[in-house]
């Protein structure tokens, strides 16, 4: 059986309506260090278990989401709307 998603736009939709971008990391400021933009841009960790990314729903909503899942069992623990996200941390 194929994995479902939960999309907060369309409900629960098969993973291959879905394309995964990459880490979900916090972006520097503009005026950070050269050092941290390398780091942003081309350092990744690789890591086992939790773990955030971005995923584009091109063949549904075609909405940016941050998907939260397990890298090991694969297990989706949560799938929020980036934009939302992003509104939510310029609160902070």
């Amino acid at each position: 059986m194929a994995s479902l998603v939960p999309c907060p736009n369309c409900g629960r939709r098969p993973k291959e309506e879905f394309t995964i971008k990459g880490a979900a990391l916090s972006r520097p400021a503009a005026d950070a260090e050269p050092a941290d933009w390398f780091d942003y841009v081309y350092l990744r960790d690789n890591p086992r278990g939790a773990y955030e990314e971005y995923w584009h729903h091109t063949s549904g909503c075609r909405r940016w989401l941050v998907v939260a899942r397990d890298t090991v069992t694969h297990e989706i623990a949560a799938c929020d709307d980036a934009a939302d996200r992003s509104r939510s941390e310029a609160r902070k």
